[in-house]
């Protein structure tokens, strides 16, 4: 398994021309070619930024997103952008703020592949492994609405079918085209480790452990039998606007996952208390890699490298230290509006991720 030590969750914070030129692209005031090359400005900008810093592993800033689940919604036809029901996010500084989720209502139909631009153009510019990052099936099950979507689905079972299906087909070109990581987004598996969130599932007559198991069924299925990917699984507790939408450990969920899941990277979030302990990562087996999302990406603070490397040293009480890496927690703008941070702290922390791991698993370094 290749051992990328400093790694990248997938989202940066997208320039201010980039938003204002997809405003006018929405609006008609823009052409497509038009609109393709200020895209190719920002990811060629995100590339270098990358680089520069140094990590090992890099994507192309989901710069082509309006989200980071947009490379699903933009590829099918039969999703309404807006019109799922909205989750709230928040922060410990009472402020909270609605995201509004897509849904499904009418039969999928591909209109372009969900992530085959992004993965070539990014291939063709760096040297460097580039990772695609792709929706768990878990995640999108969120798009399914028992009112909404049953004109198109009578059930989510057969909705999903058809998800895993399109993915498998997905990843399976991105491997001829010379892929070599995809990572699995799966923040809706927050709301299986926040006691509240489980709870609601309980009151509507849902097992929050059976569900889990499906999820985690599904997701599997995605990643069986595509040969020569490294599969990572990216579970956080919600990204917008640099606020968050569930709290808890690990610990509810990590027999389940870390036993049942065939991912080869577990990209965890790690950056605060309500993160918990590192005692649940005790599960995950001994062929597996943790990349320990301690440095946070929705603060503007710069964490400090001593702390960060304490940090791991206590993490290496679960895991091995060779079977440990470091990202970010999560993305920078997992959505398009980006969290509260500048461009200036989003590079510094990439830096900071790439030169603590370079000085705890004293590895040469990539900057240029």
């Amino acid at each position: 398994m290749p051992a990328w030590r400093s790694d990248v969750v997938g989202s940066l914070l997208r320039p201010d021309y980039l938003k204002d030129a997809r405003d006018r692209r929405e609006r008609g005031d823009m052409t497509a070619a038009e609109f393709k090359r200020i895209e190719d400005r920002a990811v060629d900008e995100a590339i270098a930024l990358q680089e520069a810093s140094g990590l090992d592993v890099l994507t192309d800033g989901e710069m082509r997103r309006y989200a980071f689940f947009g490379h699903l919604v933009d590829a099918f036809e039969g999703f309404d952008r807006k019109g799922g029901w909205s989750v709230t996010f928040r922060d410990g500084e009472g402020h909270s703020a609605a995201l509004e989720r897509p849904v499904v209502v009418e039969k999928l139909r591909l209109r372009r592949q969900m992530s085959v631009e992004e993965f070539t153009y990014l291939r063709g510019r760096t040297s460097r492994t580039a990772k695609v990052t792709l929706v768990s099936a878990q995640q999108a099950a969120a798009y399914y609405d028992p009112d909404k979507s049953r004109g198109a689905y009578s059930t989510r079972d057969a909705y999903l079918a058809d998800l895993v299906d399109y993915t498998r087909r997905e990843i399976a070109e991105l491997a001829r085209l010379g892929c070599e990581y995809v990572q699995i987004d799966a923040p809706q598996y927050a709301a299986l480790l926040d006691e509240t969130i489980r709870e609601g599932y309980r009151r509507r007559g849902a097992d929050p452990d059976r569900m889990l198991d499906a999820c985690i069924d599904l997701d599997n299925a995605i990643i069986e039998g595509q040969p020569g990917i490294t599969f990572g699984i990216h579970i956080c507790r919600g990204n917008h606007k640099s606020m968050f939408y569930a709290s808890g450990g690990y610990d509810r969920i990590a027999r389940q996952i870390f036993g049942r899941a065939r991912f080869q990277r577990f990209l965890l979030e790690y950056d605060d208390e309500r993160s918990g302990t590192f005692e649940p990562l005790q599960h995950v087996p001994d062929d597996r890699v943790v990349v320990l999302g301690l440095v946070s990406s929705k603060r503007a603070g710069l964490e400090s490298q001593a702390e960060l490397e304490r940090r791991i040293a206590e993490a290496s009480q679960s895991v091995p230290l060779e079977r440990l890496a470091l990202s970010p927690q999560c993305g920078f703008a997992s959505t398009h509006e980006g969290n509260r941070l500048s461009a200036d702290d989003q590079r510094r922390k990439l830096e900071l991720v790439a030169a603590t791991a370079r000085k705890v698993w004293r590895v040469p370094s990539l900057a240029r």
